[in-house]
């Protein structure tokens, strides 16, 4: 069933102040302008994905948001509080987790150590602080692991490790730099299931990566700084809808140049690309799913033997790049 109407949670998140805001913050070390005049709003229960070349000021963002670095001038909102960076802000920091891209584990401890440390400096205490550490245990996956010497777990484990300790309070804001920097493929997918499901139990989460398919499945909303600026803050769906274009793979049986004499003459063709085996094609195509259908009717009326007919929706690396070529233009 397709749902048509907003939930009252969703009415609720529109009307609702935000859960992270900026005002003018800048950061500048000596001569270098790091982050220039950022003005940046996240709802709450979003997945915020900051991306950008390196040297941008997303680290340098984010540590001035997670109070790990106060910033030149300029003011940060969390959950409707004011940030003051010359006081300690206890009960803000209760609220917020952050997972900088080179926290350190410490090694000689077990697992349950690891965390049982990290629970007690957060002051959870007798049960509840055993529980909490069964659940965050069972939430990354390593419950198995309760026993062994951080020294003998993989990279991708440390890094689940790490985020367990970055959530073993409950924090209601999470950042995230560079989680999954270095990590395989089957890690960051456990990683991206980890987020997934902090997400549905309502956190709001600002993650910063270079691998951007991940942020793609991950993200509702996007940021993209430049030279400290941050130059775009729109939904995924928007900066799908605005930049990008359908894309449709097709793969013949037969001789290639005969699919390509049929697309030469058919509307909402903008073009193509050839891929590196013989028969397959990947065009560029700026019509509805009717007319796509209708493509597809065409190419089996003129006997074409399609083997593989696969609409597509344009990468986030393709967005991101035609974000940087509206900027320089």
């Amino acid at each position: 069933m397709v749902r048509t109407t907003p939930t009252c949670l969703e009415l609720l998140m529109v009307n609702a102040p935000p859960v992270i805001r900026t005002q003018s913050l800048t950061k500048r070390f000596d001569r270098h302008l790091a982050v220039n005049e950022v003005d940046l709003e996240i709802q709450g229960g979003e997945v915020y994905g900051l991306i950008g070349p390196n040297g941008a000021g997303k680290t340098s963002l984010i540590r001035m948001l997670a109070a790990a670095e106060p910033p030149t001038k300029g003011e940060i909102y969390l959950n409707g509080d004011r940030l003051h960076h010359a006081q300690h802000n206890p009960t803000i920091k209760q609220r917020i987790g952050y997972l900088p891209d080179d926290f350190p584990v410490y090694d000689d401890l077990t697992v349950w150590d690891y965390l049982d440390y990290f629970a007690r400096l957060y002051k959870l205490r007798g049960r509840d602080r055993t529980q909490r550490l069964y659940e965050i245990l069972e939430l990354v996956q390593l419950h198995t692991k309760s026993k062994s010497k951080v020294a003998t777990l993989s990279r991708g484990m440390k890094q689940r490790l790490s985020l367990a300790r970055t959530i073993i309070h409950s924090p209601l804001i999470l950042f995230l730099d560079e989680p999954v920097s270095g990590l395989d493929p089957i890690a960051r997918m456990q990683f991206r299931t980890i987020i997934q499901a902090l997400q549905q139990a309502g956190m709001t989460i600002l993650i910063s990566s270079h691998v951007l398919s991940d942020l793609a499945e991950l993200c509702t909303t996007i940021g993209v700084m430049e030279l400290g600026c941050l130059v775009e803050s729109a939904s995924l769906e928007a900066l799908y809808r605005r930049l990008g274009r359908p894309q449709i793979v097709i793969k013949t049986l037969g001789d290639r140049s005969d699919l390509i004499a049929i697309l030469r003459d058919r509307p909402h063709i903008i073009g193509w690309e050839l891929k590196p085996d013989s028969q397959t094609l990947q065009i560029e195509f700026d019509g509805n799913p009717e007319q796509s259908t209708q493509l597809l009717k065409t190419l089996i009326t003129e006997g074409v033997p399609v083997a593989e007919f696969s609409p597509q929706q344009e990468t986030l690396e393709n967005i991101f790049l035609k974000l940087g070529h509206q900027q320089v233009s």
